[in-house]
């Protein structure tokens, strides 16, 4: 999972509203049939010739078609193709007009330049990033995200002051339940987490009430199981995944199964008749907001996360994870005892 995949929804999320949609289309009529065999490829789950495709159709169309940019951000983002990413995101900033559409365009290349940074390591194309944020927020002053990911990235040029700025303002911006908030106020106090490999935050509720928010559970390891009950290999992992919950119960680890069942009635009735007493929430699908964060294509898939929220293991399969877990409670426990007034 990329550090920043939470960060890679919103876009795709941003480039894929209402106003930019796939009922846009080039003006030239050999690209318009290029872009259509792009969204096929999509269909069919044949992505990197769906941006073939869409980078064929934008040069058909003279580097002019907007809807052939957004996808070669989105999914240049996504296979780590930077340079088409890059070209997309330089040539929708000369294309569009109006400060919103202004505003997110840059946003759109700072992603691009973000992400790069944080692949390639290099502070130059991180102070690239941070122009172009800066005049996304020149744009659009009132912009969360652009507001949050400029904060991100002054955190990774060390400029900690100006970064903890930036999440300050976002804080104000955000109701407090709002899970980017959240971890945003744990920025403030810990600059140097904006830099960790962070496990991207979420709130729930899962089936017996309990508010479920990962920023919340600070000072405590998470373990997250995504499973489904339609999935064999899953059922077989059940037995294992309820002797750690009984094994780690009253110690500063937290369980939490995600399932990724679209039919609740069968998941609750399979929860119930399996004894499983830990924290449970149903995603409904791969596509669900959860797996879809975490960038979730097979399960079983566990992910093990520290007491600071970093991201520490994943694992597909039945993994012997209760060494690591070990550590990572043990890690817990000084962290709550250095925080315990004497």
């Amino acid at each position: 999972m990329r550090s920043s995949g939470w960060l890679v929804l919103l876009v795709s999320l941003a480039l894929s509203s209402p106003a930019q949609n796939d009922a846009e289309v080039p003006t030239n009529e050999k690209a318009q049939k290029t872009y259509k065999q792009g969204l096929e490829h999509l269909r069919e789950h044949m992505t990197a010739s769906a941006l073939d495709s869409f980078k064929k159709a934008d040069k058909q169309d003279d580097g002019h078609c907007l809807p052939c940019q957004k996808k070669m951000i989105k999914y240049g983002i996504e296979l780590g193709e930077w340079k088409t990413a890059e070209i997309a995101g330089e040539e929708l900033v000369s294309e569009v007009q109006g400060n919103n559409n202004i505003a997110l365009a840059h946003y759109h290349l700072g992603i691009v330049l973000r992400d790069q940074g944080l692949e390639k390591h290099k502070d130059e194309i991180f102070a690239r990033a941070h122009d172009e944020m800066t005049k996304a927020l020149a744009a659009a002053p009132n912009f969360p995200e652009a507001v949050y990911v400029d904060g991100q990235i002054l955190a990774h040029l060390k400029q900690d002051d100006a970064a903890k700025q930036r999440f300050e303002q976002f804080v104000k911006m955000k109701p407090e339940d709002d899970p980017n908030r959240q971890r945003a106020l744990r920025y403030i106090s810990a600059p140097e987490l904006a830099r960790a490999r962070m496990a991207p935050p979420f709130s729930i509720t899962t089936t017996d009430g309990q508010r479920v928010s990962l920023d919340e559970l600070k000072g405590k390891a998470v373990l997250i199981d995504f499973w489904a009950t339609w999935c064999a290999p899953c059922r077989e992992a059940l037995p294992h995944m309820r002797e750690i919950a009984k094994k780690f119960e009253g110690q500063p680890l937290v369980v939490l199964s995600v399932s990724l069942d679209d039919d609740e009635q069968k998941w609750k009735e399979f929860v119930a008749n399996n004894g499983m007493t830990w924290p449970q929430y149903r995603d409904g699908g791969f596509k669900g907001p959860i797996a879809t964060l975490f960038a979730v294509r097979a399960i079983p898939q566990t992910f093990t996360i520290d007491a600071d929220g970093v991201l520490q293991d994943q694992h597909i399969g039945d993994a012997a994870i209760e060494g690591k877990l070990k550590k990572l409670v043990g890690r817990a426990r000084e962290l709550q005892a250095a925080h315990t007034p004497k």
